[in-house]
């Protein structure tokens, strides 16, 4: 544990430069934007990255609070479609253990409580036993959060070859967040179910989302404002100052 904490800390030292920071103000991000989430892995293939708030203070973007851990997927990095130019690198498919690199909106605040946690502005949804991520690509709900009707068996095989079950045994879906990954125009095989979340312990990475700790989660969620249209930002560190926002979407 303690080795894994090091290469953590190292991984925020290396990504959290001023240097980089200054790449975000080249990047075109529209004006009505003012806080986003800066994920920064050292390479395409690393499984720790630093994600980093930054708000735009008097035209430029400034780091908010200290980098935190995170875990992504499992073999690192790929282009996700998102708000981007794409540049050179593999691109994100449907079950390649890959974490998308690219600008993305940030959907509905999820979780298994009624209520939203405290101190929490953004959409809220609680998940529940008959809610599901689909993730068949067979299906023409693709990338879609889906709920079973009550009075319908909560069979969600009836319906779905894959899906990702919303509402888990486990603690990592205590708290979340929908990543507009794949959403705006949803391409199928291009990857789905895509969210910031819990992570299942600091060891572990994903297979393809953004985990965290769950007070830094918390942290991060009650930052996020509605009225500062946020967005995710992630990739490897040295590809941020070639990183250009699509206009208009493509």
């Amino acid at each position: 544990m303690r080795n894994l904490l090091s290469i953590l800390l190292l991984c925020v030292l290396a990504a959290c430069s001023p240097k980089s920071w200054q790449a975000l103000d080249a990047i075109g991000f529209p004006s009505a934007t003012t806080q986003l989430l800066v994920v920064t892995a050292t390479d395409w293939n690393a499984s720790t990255a630093t994600l980093q708030r930054m708000e735009k203070l008097s035209g430029h973007w400034r780091p908010v609070g200290d980098g935190i851990p995170v875990r992504i997927g499992r073999n690192g990095l790929a282009w996700g479609r998102g708000l981007q130019v794409d540049g050179v690198g593999e691109r994100k498919y449907e079950g390649d253990g890959k974490a998308p690199a690219g600008i993305f909106p940030l959907g509905t605040v999820f979780g298994y409580a009624e209520q939203a946690p405290a101190g929490v502005k953004m959409l809220y949804r609680q998940a529940g036993e008959r809610d599901y991520f689909v993730d068949a690509v067979d299906s023409p709900d693709y990338n879609h959060w889906r709920s079973i009707p009550p009075g319908q068996p909560n069979e969600p095989k009836r319906f779905w070859r894959s899906f990702e079950r919303m509402r888990r045994d486990d603690h990592q879906y205590e708290y979340g967040m929908i990543v507009g990954h794949n959403m705006l125009g949803t391409e199928t095989g291009r990857g789905s179910a895509i969210f910031l979340h819990v992570w299942l312990n600091p060891e572990t990475p994903t297979s393809g989302c953004t985990a965290m700790s769950r007070e830094n989660l918390l942290a991060v969620l009650g930052w996020l404002k509605p009225s500062a249209n946020p967005l995710l930002v992630q990739a490897p560190v040295n590809m941020l100052p070639g990183l250009r926002f699509a206009h208009p979407f493509p």
